[in-house]
């Protein structure tokens, strides 16, 4: 069988079985089941793991992007304030789904389940 790529699936947000069915059900819930493929969700759990790569990522755009600004341009801390908070506040919500998909699809990809298992 042909394997997709987990990474392009989750970019996509796609089920990471068949690459054709939506992950998520709202903006972040994830759905129990795939729609076109029945693959089964319901333990699908990315925890911590986007919200750290996501602090890391966009903190280094954002803390450099002020830096460079406030060296060049010298703005009121004002203005600062009004560029970067609402920027970095859209970049964490825009990057925020394809990550979770992209860890939830590496789970898949990798057969990795939960460490323990209540009944």
């Amino acid at each position: 069988m042909n394997r997709l790529n987990p990474i392009v699936c989750g970019l996509r947000c796609r089920c990471p079985t068949c690459g054709q069915g939506s992950l998520f059900r709202g903006y972040l819930k994830v759905r129990s089941r795939c729609e076109g493929c029945g693959a089964d969700f319901s333990r699908a759990d990315s925890g911590d793991g986007p919200v750290v790569f996501i602090l890391l990522i966009v903190g280094a755009i954002g803390c450099f992007g002020m830096l460079f600004v406030e060296f060049r341009f010298h703005p009121p801390v004002w203005l600062q304030l009004l560029i970067w908070l609402p920027s970095i506040g859209l970049l964490t919500l825009a990057v925020l789904r394809p990550f979770k998909a992209i860890l939830i699809a590496l789970q898949v990809h990798n057969g990795a389940s939960e460490a323990r298992h209540d009944n």
